[in-house]
């Protein structure tokens, strides 16, 4: 598995290797229980870098130091080369931060808010219905926050985020409440703001998300980063075999397990799971045997690498 320390990375296609933001044997104590042991890592120019792991893994510690919210006990953090603690305005300035738990002025509507949010920045009131448009509530611009849904203030804690152009932005669970069209459509943004250049971090329940849109992801166990690559690499590192599903009423787990290149084959609910690390090879034998359009292909995903790694998974979703 790759190496967890990411100035061994290559940088992602299309972004500079200007170092944003730079840990270095950062660690993090709460009384017994330590949160951080000796974290490394860079994130790079331009790069959507994802942070993943189980509960009580970090995480959340690790993102309010770089932010500038925490100390670390040791180590060394910097953001644009600037140390983040004690909290720096003029660093604050650069960049941007949509929470789970985001505070709003509930009692406003959500363009009032973001006028509001504006003004604390000394920006025009327009860029409130800029951000808006950016997140797709430009319907809801009077609708008082607390007849907002959970997805449409989840929306608009991006827009809040976004308001003053940040360089850096930090995301935790962006998409969490929202529907899948939404998702998606938040997914398209997101990569916009990457294509204009701007540095994201996000920690996200969701895997598929982190496969879809990060550069690379720092998967986080006990404090450590037990892995940091491309998504894609993590993937091709597990040598993981590609499993073949075929209604369990049409093939025995015998009549599999004859096939050449079948390594095994376990009836699981309706579906006989057929694994291979040759699946060109098997699935034409296996067309042979019952209709080839009953066979569903599923290839390793970075949920496989995840499980491999923390061997846990049950609050991460595909």
């Amino acid at each position: 598995m790759s190496a967890p320390d990411s100035r061994t990375e290559a940088a992602p296609r299309g972004a500079a290797t200007e170092t944003v933001v730079a840990l270095d044997g950062v660690s993090k104590r709460y009384g017994e229980v330590t949160a951080l042991d000796g974290v490394s890592l860079e994130v790079r120019h331009g790069e959507f870098f994802g942070i993943l792991g189980p509960n009580g893994a970090g995480k959340t510690t690790l993102v309010e130091i770089v932010e500038g919210m925490r100390e670390a006990d040791s180590g060394s953090v910097t953001v644009f080369g600037q140390r983040p603690w004690p909290r720096d305005i003029a660093l604050l300035a650069r960049i941007g931060v949509q929470t789970q738990a985001s505070a709003f002025f509930a009692r406003l509507t959500a363009a009032e808010h973001l006028r509001t949010v504006a003004a604390l920045y000394g920006m025009a009131p327009k860029a409130a219905r800029t951000a808006l448009e950016r997140v797709g509530l430009t319907e809801k611009a009077d609708a008082r926050i607390d007849h907002l849904s959970g997805g449409q203030r989840q929306r608009l804690a991006v827009a809040t985020a976004l308001l003053n152009e940040p360089e850096l932005i930090f995301l935790d669970e962006p998409t969490a409440a929202l529907d899948p069209e939404a998702r998606r459509e938040l997914w398209e943004l997101l990569r916009s703001l990457r294509s204009e250049g701007r540095t994201i971090i996000c920690t996200t329940h969701y895997l598929d998300e982190a496969e879809a849109l990060c550069d690379r992801v720092a998967i986080i166990a006990g404090g450590r980063v037990v892995a940091l690559d491309s998504p894609r690499s993590l993937i091709r590192a597990l040598a993981a075999p590609t499993r073949l599903l075929v209604p369990a009423d049409k093939l025995s787990p015998e009549a599999a397990l004859a096939l050449a290149g079948v390594d095994r084959a376990t009836v699981q609910g309706a579906d006989l799971v057929i694994e291979t690390t040759v699946p060109n090879r098997v699935l034409p034998a296996l067309g042979d045997l019952v209709d080839i359009d009953s066979v569903s292909v599923r290839t390793p995903t970075l949920e496989d690498a995840y499980l491999s790694l923390t061997g846990t998974g049950s609050e991460h979703h595909r």
